[in-house]
Formats: C-alpha cells, structure tokens, sequence
C-alpha cells in the first residue's frame, strides 16, 4: 500500500462516518478517493455544474457561497462539502473555493451513493431529512427514559423520617429515594411510614434508613414500559428507580404511568371544553408539558407536536369567550377572535405568549364597542392565568388599535400595502398570520382575499416585505461554528426561535405573499409555495428538510428542559450538541441562509 492511501487511510479513522466503517471497506473507500493539491483562490466546483463527486477537506480551508456569491461557511479540516447536490440532483447549489493552499479528497458520485446504501451511518450522517419512524403511544414499547417525567426526589439515609415526611407532603409524591452522593441505597414510601412507623411506633426522629426498603429493584433509562408493568405486577410494587451508572436519575410510579395514559391532546381539549372555570382550565394547560414530553419522545413529527399543543390554546380561547358572554351577555353584533404568532400558524411549543386581535363587525356602535373592549380584557387575563403570558409588543385585542371594526381593519391593510415604512412592515408580518379561533370567520376571510391580491400586485410592498425577511438570520459563525449570543443570561446559546426557526417562517410568509396563498402554517406555506411554483421543488425539498431539524431540534431542546424540571425555552448551548448534531444544524441553518440570499436578490428587481 502506498504512503498515499496509508495517510488517507488514517485521516479517515478521525472522521465521522468514515470511523464506523469495517476495516476492509475502510480500505476500500480510502482507495476510492482522490487526492488533489490545490493552491490559495482555486475554485473547486461552481454553482450549477455537475458534481463528480464528494468533497473533503484533508488541510487547508473553503470558502463555500450561494449563487448570488454571498459567503455562506468558511470550511476546515475534516468537513465535507458538495453532498448537497450531489444527493439532489447532481448539480452543485454552490460555489467553493480554496482561501489558503489546500488539499482536499474527492470520493467519486458512484462510490458516495453506494456507502449511502449500504451503511445506515452514512444514510443518517448525510440526510437530513426528518426521521420516518414514528412510534404509537403504546406504554409497554416506550423506553423508560420517555416516561420520566421530573427529576427524582431524594434524601440522606440520616434524614429523619419526619423531614423525610414532610418533604413528601410538600412535594406531593407517595415515595422518596434514598442515595448518598448520588448512588441509590434505598427507597421509602407512605406505605412504609404507615406500616412502621405509625403501626410500630417508630420514632419520628429516627432516620429515615431504620424504615427504608434496601437494595430495592431497579430500571435503568434503556428498560422498557412492559418492564416496568411486569415488574410492578409480579413484585406488587407501585415505585422504581432509575439508575443509569450506577447513579440515581429517576422514580417510576404508578402514578407515573396513569398521567403517560391520561396525557393526550383529545384529553386536554376534552377537559377544556368542560371546565366551568378559569380555574379548571389553567389545570389543563398545566399538563401541557407531560404532552409535550409524550409527544416528542414518542417521535412525532414537529408540525404535528405544535399542532396538538395549539389545538389546546384554541379549545382555551374559545371556552375563555363563552365564560365572558356568559358574564357580560351575548355580543351585541358579530366579531371574530383571531389568533396571530405561533398560535395562528398552528405553531406553538412548550413556550407561548398570546397574539391576538378583534374583527367587529361594522354595524357596532361606541357603546357596543366597549362591550368588546371588557370581553378582550376578560379572555386575555383568562389567557394569561392559563400560561399564555401577555405578548411583550402589546399584539393583543386588549390594545384598542387591535379591536376594531371590519372597515378599520381594511384601512390598516390598505395603508400598509400602500406605504410600507418599517412599522407597517412589522405589523403586516404579524397579521399575514392571522387566523379566525372563535366568531364569524367570514368577517377575516372576505378581508384577507382580497388583501393578498393587492399586495402580492404591489411590487413595492412585497420588496419591502422581503428585506423585513432577511432581519433574523440562521446563527452562522464562518469558521464551521455557530455566532452565539456574547452576553446576558443566554451567554454562549443559540436562539433556536428567533435565528432558527423564524427566518424560515419569514421565508414561508414571503412566498405565501407572491403566490397570493391563504395557507397560514409554515410548512403548509413551503409545500404550497412549491406546488405554485413560487420556489422550484428541490429548493422547496432542501429547505423543509432543514425547518424539520431545526425544528425538531428545539422541540428536543424543549424536551430535555422539562424532564430535568425546568421551564421549557429556546436557548441551546452548542456544547450540549453531539459532533453529529451540531453538523447537522449548521448544515441546516446554511440552506436557510442560501434561500435568504435567493430571495434577498429578487428584492432589487421588485422595488
């Protein structure tokens, strides 16, 4: 073997998915590739051409731009580059370039698509597509691990059982682990205080190790839900705990698995649609976190976690309007409560505060207005109290400038189409994503026809609107890092909403806009913008792949939050990304940037 394929060899052992190969095929491949030596600003391949093959940078660094020739990533050692196009189409999407003297590796096209399908690990690395595989909610095939659903509560074997006591009481749990330093040495129930303590007459003052179960049986997070029914079955137990290392990480109770049953989106629009309080309906959005934990760690996709999550704020909304009509009486003429944000786009997470505005219809007189003006104070707290907190920018109908009449609200539309200064550009992003929750539908829908028509014919109003777009950008360090936030609370996080998935949802609205398509949610927008040939169907393609993972990278984020008892947000430390995922997000966030770019050179044609 030359000195040649030897180096190749061994730089390929340091590059993942290279690394998991076999041996042999290792050999193979290393063999299948090029060599080429390149000097300082020589051009590897440029948009449009065919890609011959995979790229990879052995030393040396890239510098990759979208078609319009903007700078997109700047590429070092080990990563690749080309598998874009040569996935897609076998045309390149992009331009790269050598800064320093670089050498790269070439893998020809036939011999990339054959480790594609041969090697999972290659086919997981190089698509970025959302995974197929869902799984159903069926408890005894869900890993131990989805279940959890809080951290584990534990005490000292010194505690004494009173303070161990009232911690369970103040807590609300019927069992507490035992650990010392984190190592697991026993558990105590309610059971055990009642049998023992009360029934023996233990001393309160004892510690809590004089009563507890010791060595008890344990799971661990790769352990199933059959497990956990089988164990608590035939040992007629209703706690485990968890350990992974040897370390305390969880409490399976039966408790545990009755909420994993009762925890659905039917169940939490049910129980909201009967609530006969504010009261009761806040204690359906609380579980409105376990519905998230259900649903992200059962695999669903995105669209339909936030889907689910919003059809809850809906059954809210509206249960929230009839409590104010039965309060203040029936509503003197026909209005419309409608949702804007991640509410009207069916996109809500584990985090959302309330966007919101009045259509009135237009026979209302001053004094019916004001009727209006007390149902929107009453639904807003009502909202408020649920967990939906009071939008920062005052987009609510509780601000007289968002509950008006029809003929306003044309007005508002007309102006903004016809003099489109910044804050009109802001106000119409927010309202393109309205979307009729309760009341007459019909008062927004004959508007918002007839607005789209004029807006998407008003070449200056859609110019103005693109470069409104490009305000948030994917959070894009050239050196193959990511621009965190410098300081503050989230000092080095990523925005995964507002430099994540925003920019998309900016693009999605844009393209809705052109077409003059009424669709509201995201990734119904992309769809139905490559359906009308607003965008081609491979730049369609590219980019819902990335809203996916970027997406479902937050709903994970979100998730991991809850089960370690925090509030769920959107801020992610890249550190807490594998290699994999942190190369898979950047690549993501490069395709929303290339679409920017796209769409941002259409601006000067238009305006």
């Amino acid at each position: 073997m030359s000195d040649d394929a030897t180096s190749i060899i061994g730089f390929l052992e340091t590059v993942h998915p290279y690394d998991s190969l076999p041996q042999d095929e290792l050999v193979r491949v290393a063999t299948s590739f090029r060599r080429r030596d390149l000097a300082a600003e020589q051009v590897i391949y440029t948009a449009g051409d065919p890609m011959e093959g995979l790229f990879l940078v052995m030393q040396g660094a890239v510098e990759v731009m979208d078609p319009s020739g903007v700078l997109v990533s700047i590429l070092g050692p080990r990563n690749s580059l080309g598998e874009r196009g040569l996935m897609r189409d076998g045309v390149a999407v992009t331009t790269a370039r050598t800064t320093d003297a670089t050498t790269v590796l070439m893998l020809p096209g036939v011999e990339f698509r054959r480790l594609i399908a041969s090697y999972p690990a290659f086919e997981r690395f190089f698509h970025r597509g959302r995974s197929q595989e869902t799984r159903e909610a069926d408890i005894s095939t869900r890993k131990v691990g989805d279940l959890i659903s809080r951290p584990p509560v534990a005490v000292t074997p010194e505690t004494t059982i009173r303070a161990a006591a009232q911690i369970m009481r103040d807590a609300h749990i019927s069992c507490l682990a035992v650990a010392t330093d984190g190592q697991l040495q026993g558990i105590v129930t309610a059971r055990d205080f009642t049998n023992k303590v009360l029934a023996e007459g233990i001393d309160p003052a004892s510690p809590v190790s004089a009563v507890m179960a010791h060595d008890p049986l344990v799971l661990t997070l790769d352990s199933l839900g059959s497990d956990i029914l089988h164990t608590m079955l035939e040992h007629r137990i209703g706690h485990l705990p968890v350990v992974e290392g040897g370390k305390l990480v969880g409490m399976i109770t039966q408790t545990d698995l009755t909420r994993f049953q009762a925890v659905s989106s039917a169940l939490l629009v049910r129980d909201a649609a009967t609530a006969q309080t504010v009261e009761e309906l806040a204690a359906a959005t609380a579980r409105i976190p376990r519905l998230l934990v259900q649903l992200v760690g059962g695999n669903h996709a995105h669209d339909v976690v936030t889907r689910l999550i919003t059809d809850v704020a809906d059954t809210v909304t509206r249960r929230l309007l009839s409590f104010a009509e039965a309060k203040l009486g029936p509503a003197p003429v026909p209005y419309l409560w409608a949702a804007c944000g991640s509410q009207g786009r069916q996109e809500q997470t584990g985090v959302s505060d309330q966007d919101n505005c009045l259509f009135i219809d237009d026979a209302a007189t001053d004094a019916d207005m004001a009727y209006f003006a007390e149902l929107a104070r009453f639904v807003s707290d009502g909202l408020d109290a649920c967990g939906y907190f009071y939008c920062p920018g005052d987009m609510m109908a509780t601000n007289p400038q968002w509950c008006q009449r029809q003929s306003v609200w044309r007005g508002y539309f007309d102006k903004w189409i016809n003099t489109p200064d910044p804050m009109a550009q802001m106000l119409a992003s927010v309202m393109f994503d309205l979307r009729p929750i309760g009341g007459k539908a019909s008062l927004f829908t004959d508007v918002q026809a007839d607005t789209l028509e004029r807006a998407a014919k008003n070449s200056i109003f859609v110019a103005h609107m693109i470069g409104n777009s490009l305000k948030h950008t994917p959070p894009l360090g050239l050196l193959r890092g990511f621009a965190t936030i410098r300081s503050g609370e989230h000092k080095n996080t990523i925005d995964l909403k507002h430099n994540g998935v925003v920019p998309v949802t900016d693009l999605g609205r844009v393209y809705a806009l052109i077409g003059q398509l009424p669709a509201v949610n995201t990734r119904a927008r992309l769809e139905a913008a490559a359906e009308a040939g607003v965008i081609s169907s491979s730049g369609a393609r590219d980019l819902l792949e990335a809203y996916d993972l970027i997406a479902e990278t937050r709903l994970q984020h979100q998730l991991r939050r809850v089960k370690a008892g925090h509030k769920p947000d959107n801020f992610i430390a890249p550190s807490d990304l594998s290699d994999f995922e942190r190369s898979h997000l950047r690549d993501a966030f490069v395709v929303v940037r290339t679409m920017q770019s796209a769409i941002g050179s259409t601006r000067g044609a238009r305006s």
